[in-house]
């Protein structure tokens, strides 16, 4: 039987974009609506979690408000439709983690990640590039800007596909790369870490990337994306 047809949890890590966090947030809600379903959210999972008291409880404004988590859920449920009464969500509002921090969540959650019942979701885009952005990284050796952000974003990502959080963690504090989602990457890749402590194998690859834009001149901006996947052996 295949991975996917044992799903019973879908946890979904996003970065908040509104609301100053510290450390990491539950919903208030039992349920998410879709225009196709509504996903449950698992409660006995969100009460083991709670217990810890390494979570906040985000307001249900603060959760309508939020997108990164919301963006999600449309293509979870079309994924899942024929599944759709086998399985909950476990959303995760993932604040501005430091180093520790992102290691504490990582050990926490590894447990879930080891689990072939479980599907971890991280919600990220890659490069902001712009002065609306107040980000203008450019290296003129890459040709092009949209060549340069290209670049900057593929060493990002090649780094992550080497699940190594502290090469992924230099990465950011020398280049300040405009990765919305890194400390959920952050997250994840302490999670994999711990596995990994335990003979656990994994790998991870990217299978696509695109840019909103192609940016000639400094007026121009865009938002990097990317998709990859990490495999539990």
């Amino acid at each position: 039987m295949s991975r996917y047809m044992v799903l019973r949890r879908v946890f979904i890590l996003g970065p908040s974009h509104h609301v100053p966090l510290s450390r990491c947030a539950l919903s208030p809600a039992e349920v998410y609506r879709t225009p196709l379903y509504d996903l449950r959210i698992d409660q006995k999972v969100y009460a083991d979690l709670w217990k810890t008291g390494m979570f906040e409880r985000m307001t249900l404004q603060t959760d309508e408000e939020e997108h990164s988590i919301e963006m999600q859920l449309p293509y979870i449920a079309k994924a899942m439709e024929s599944h759709k009464d086998d399985f909950a969500i476990v959303p995760i509002l993932v604040g501005a983690l430091s180093e520790s921090k992102e290691q504490d969540y990582g050990k926490l959650l590894s447990k879930y990640l080891a689990d072939p019942s479980n599907l971890f979701v991280i919600s990220s885009d890659f490069c902001h590039w712009g002065q609306r952005f107040r980000y203008t990284y450019y290296d003129d050796a890459q040709g092009e800007i949209y060549s340069s952000i290209e670049h900057l974003d593929k060493m990002g990502m090649s780094i992550i596909e080497q699940l190594e959080p502290i090469s992924f963690s230099n990465y950011l504090k020398k280049y300040r790369n405009t990765i919305c989602g890194r400390h959920p990457i952050g997250v994840l890749l302490n999670a994999v870490e711990e596995l990994k402590k335990n003979g656990i194998d994994m790998n991870c690859s990217f299978l696509n990337y695109a840019q909103s834009s192609q940016c000639r001149n400094w007026q121009d901006s865009s938002v990097s994306y990317a998709a990859g996947a990490l495999i539990v052996h």
